[in-house]
């Protein structure tokens, strides 16, 4: 039996958290490093997967079946496709960028808190979470990957309300009731949403009597499996509604600004760049392929929503006095754009969504840690609080500056590819749409050049005089996540590459076809 990287992939970020929390509590260094050391291994075995995967082989590879609950046909079924591999190689790159930047975010002495901070626990949920999205990605049996969308809450739940951001105007006590808050939140949103589709899970067996994606994909395709209109349009809400909640999607999305504003900035972008993106891909791996009817069914309700959170999101992220609630707004507004290039029903629409997904990881990562730098440095993350930065900081500003440009899309970055992508996708089958989209690029410029005018630019405020530039560490987390913005934004084919043919898989399931162009014929 060959040797089983899927499993491997996922596994070792998860037994990498059991140890660094057995670590014993005085050796909160040889914590941090253990946990460094895992999830740099996990991108070994990830860049490895990406090496041994085929674009034009079978759809799902490395694939790996095991029997689990024989009585109710659930298996340990895993597999990837190009769309899987691409976010399972995306979240194994963030998490030792997202380690480095949360490296004394537990300590005591570095917080200022009375409170005693598990800096063991910290490293070690970190680990949980990039174990549970990473198998999230490769599941395909629909059981088990239902387990681990649910089972990522918990350790997120505690990483939002046990190791919040302490940069805050409150006392202690006040910011820890916020935290709580935002935990709180964050759960019942996305349990209420994972209970909803845990009935229609159990409908899916009902009706198809297996968890199998790919035998209910193949057993729709040949006639054996026939699903009434009604039961498959009540199935697909179930899903949809609970993937809209982790998107999230207007008007599902109010959990994300106050979760991203009480985490840390490695915990915000774990959120947003990380643990988001399994809704928006479950989109594409279920509810396309289990419910392609009902799918087609829902696009125009789904197009509207998209488009409200595109703008919505981009009009209070112009609004917001706070710089994480501003990123969190404006990754609501980005996540728009996701689901209307899934939904556009295209492949330049699916495949920009995919890019998308990879894309806002990096920009949202590269943003919000040099913003997490620079509240740090100050302790405040209004924006009214920051002034003439780049005089003293000009490293820190500059680095600031480019995350912002490629949060407004800018050419040459790589979110600007991947935006166009779905735009062009969207103009060819809805047009009224695409223009009503692009209105979405002009609020990002406004929100992101007044956010880097209001901070950076402009005379130096005394509170900001004596702030240091970045450090090693900082350059060490940052430095990467630019150059990779650049080289995808000059040259995105490595990624185009690996998700094409799984789009084209997709639109075949939804048997759906691009537009042809309307060409007047020569006179």
């Amino acid at each position: 039996m060959s040797f089983p990287l899927l499993t491997a992939t996922a596994a070792l970020p998860a037994i990498g958290a059991i140890a660094t929390a057995a670590v014993p509590a005085a050796q909160r260094v040889a914590a941090k490093w253990l946990a460094l050391l895992v999830s740099l291994a996990t991108l070994v075995l990830a860049a490895i997967m990406l090496v041994r995967f085929d674009p034009g082989g079978d759809r799902y590879q490395l694939t790996e079946s095991h029997a689990w609950i024989k009585d109710f046909g659930v298996r340990y079924e895993l597999g990837v496709d190009g769309i899987g591999v691409a976010l399972v190689a995306l979240t194994a790159l963030l998490i030792p960028f997202v380690i480095l930047a949360g490296w004394h975010d537990a300590d005591p002495q570095e917080t200022g808190s009375s409170r005693w901070r598990p800096t063991q626990g910290f490293f070690a949920l970190i680990l949980a979470v990039e174990a549970m999205v990473i198998i999230s990605f490769e599941a395909t049996d629909v059981f088990l990957f239902y387990i681990f969308f649910e089972a990522m809450l918990i350790p997120m739940y505690f990483l939002i309300g046990g190791f919040g951001d302490r940069a805050h105007e409150h006392g202690d006590d006040a910011a820890a009731t916020q935290r709580s808050y935002a935990a709180v939140k964050f759960l019942l949103y996305n349990l209420v949403g994972g209970l909803i589709m845990l009935a229609a899970v159990i409908g899916l067996y009902v009706v198809a009597g297996n968890f199998s994606l790919q035998e209910i994909v193949q057993a729709r395709a040949n006639g054996s499996l026939h699903m009434a209109t009604s039961t498959e349009r009540w199935l697909f809400l179930g899903f949809f509604f609970a993937f809209a909640v982790k998107a999230p999607l207007w008007p599902l999305h109010t959990w994300l600004p106050n979760a991203m504003g009480e985490a840390t900035a490695p915990v915000a972008v774990l959120i947003t760049a990380v643990v988001d993106k399994v809704g928006t891909f479950a989109m594409l791996r279920f509810c396309l392929q289990l419910f392609p009817e009902a799918s087609k069914w829902a696009t125009p309700v789904i197009l509207v929503l998209a488009l409200i959170s595109i703008i919505y999101g981009a009009l209070l992220a112009v609004g917001q006095r706070d710089i994480k609630r501003l990123v969190a707004y404006a990754s609501i507004s980005h996540f728009g754009f996701i689901i209307l290039g899934i939904f556009a029903m295209t492949s330049q629409g699916q495949s920009g969504a995919t890019l998308y997904m990879v894309n806002h990881g990096i920009s949202t990562a590269a943003l919000m840690l040099v913003a997490g730098f620079l509240i740090s440095r100050r302790g405040s993350r209004l924006i009214a609080d920051y002034g003439g930065v780049q005089k003293v900081a000009p490293v820190l500003a500059g680095t600031f500056l480019i995350g912002g440009l490629a949060t407004l899309s800018l050419p040459g970055l790589a979110p600007f590819v991947s935006e166009f992508l779905v735009l062009v996708g969207a103009f060819e089958r809805y047009p009224a749409v695409g223009i009503v989209a692009t209105f979405g690029i002009v609020l990002a410029a406004l929100y992101t050049l007044v956010l880097y005018q209001r901070t950076m630019t402009g005379p130096v405020k005394a509170e900001v005089a004596e702030m240091p530039d970045l450090r090693v560490r900082e350059l060490l987390v940052v430095a990467p996540l630019i150059a990779l913005l650049i080289f995808l934004g000059v040259y995105p084919k490595p990624v185009t590459d690996i998700v094409n043919p799984a789009v084209q898989q997709t639109m075949s399931d939804v048997h759906k076809t691009d537009p042809k162009p309307e060409v007047e014929a020569a006179k």
